[in-house]
């Protein structure tokens, strides 16, 4: 080595020290809030059961006629007056709506050919939340209350408490609700384990606790007619008293109990593979019973429906974080008495539409969210045939 190349002390390039940030920031953004999820995920005792898969699985219900857009033209009765009207129950003598909203009101809306001009009257309080509602045969309004049970409202306004219990278990989401022509009353009790408030919590855990039960006026009996539903939800009775008709919510079905008959007592399928989950059903008069639902079968639902891992990720997203908006396309399904599709009036915008009800010439939809009832001219908008274009 030359004299020239002589190195100075202290003036060699010192070596490079490593940034310890991005490590740093890994183990903050990363590592740590999985295996906290993980702990979390291990340590919760949630515990969702398997759903029947195999009766989830099929081809979708279709009905030829479609209207994709039921916004679209659509009036809103009672706007600001109604809050989240979840039933709806026409009185035809007097021409009014009686509805049960969330702040306990049974109200009555008379309808006026202009939705603006309809009027909203607050009628009688029941203290609780009023859901399934029926017009009875002694001008008596019948309400399933989840908060309170099945109610009777007399024509003055005074409420009578029916049923409240069956077989030594409280209901805790009293939910729809139909009387026959012989005065017997049907409804449901969506869960015996979950409130309103909580029934996702219901459909995450996967457990059937929903029943259709029977009240006798005459007896004062309570009976349960079928056990271990999938939340159990809307009741209609068949226009020829033979049987009753209730949906299952989460398995997107309708199913047929024979109320006389050879089959009295025993429970065959009305509709299978519906395009969403159904809330309410309801005849109207003229051959054709309408289910509500409340959302179409979306992706992430599926996979949560068919995965308990995925719903229990979802419960724990529910109790820390809130959960997130999975639902969509929410509408009314048609069918004709043996439960084939005739008409499908929905929208990409509408969710958690919770009853439609065809009266005249209109369809009035109800739900547990909006603050007013829809109503659809069906003459001016009906649902149509689908058109195919030949190359």
């Amino acid at each position: 080595m030359s004299d020239s190349e002589t190195i100075v002390p202290g003036s060699e390039t010192p070596p490079r020290r490593r940034n310890p940030w991005p490590l740093t920031f890994f183990l903050v953004a990363v590592v740590f809030p999985v295996t906290l999820a993980v702990v979390i995920y291990r340590l919760d005792t949630f515990d969702p059961a398997p759903f029947p898969v195999h009766e989830l699985e099929g081809p979708t219900a279709t009905a030829a006629a479609r209207n994709g857009n039921l916004l679209r033209g659509s009036e809103f009765v009672g706007v600001g007056v109604l809050v989240a009207p979840e039933d709806l129950a026409y009185d035809s003598k007097s021409g009014v709506i009686y509805t049960g909203c969330a702040d306990g009101w049974v109200k009555r809306v008379s309808l006026n050919e202009s939705a603006a001009d309809s009027v909203v009257e607050n009628w009688v309080n029941t203290g609780g939340r009023p859901l399934g509602i029926v017009y009875g045969h002694n001008n008596q309004v019948l309400v399933a209350d989840t908060e309170k049970g099945l109610l009777s409202i007399n024509e003055y306004g005074v409420v009578e408490l029916l049923t409240d219990e069956a077989e030594g278990l409280k209901f805790n989401l009293t939910d729809g609700v139909d009387v026959a022509e012989d005065g017997m009353i049907y409804f449901t009790d969506a869960s015996y384990k979950y409130k309103l408030k909580d029934f996702i919590w219901d459909i995450l855990e996967g457990k059937p606790h929903g029943r259709l039960l029977s009240y006798d006026p005459a007896t004062k009996q309570t009976k349960v007619l079928v056990r271990d539903l999938y939340f159990a939800n809307g009741v209609a009775v068949s226009p020829d008293q033979a049987s009753v008709i209730f949906c299952e919510t989460v398995l997107k079905r309708c199913r047929k109990y024979h109320i006389k008959g050879e089959k009295k007592g025993s429970v065959d399928r009305f509709i299978d593979y519906l395009p969403g989950m159904p809330d309410n059903i309801r005849y109207d008069g003229e051959g054709h019973f309408w289910i509500a639902l409340a959302s179409e079968e979306t992706k992430s639902w599926a996979l949560a429906l068919r995965y308990p891992f995925i719903r229990k990720i979802l419960a724990l997203v529910e109790r820390y974080v809130g959960r997130p908006h999975m639902e969509k396309n929410g509408g009314v399904f048609a069918v004709d008495l043996e439960g084939k599709p005739v008409s499908y009036y929905h929208d990409p915008a509408l969710f958690l539409i919770s009853t439609g009800v065809k009266i005249g010439n209109h369809l009035y939809c109800g739900s547990i969210i909006y603050p007013y009832i829809i109503r659809l001219n069906l003459q001016d908008y009906p649902a149509q045939a689908a058109t195919t274009t030949t190359t």
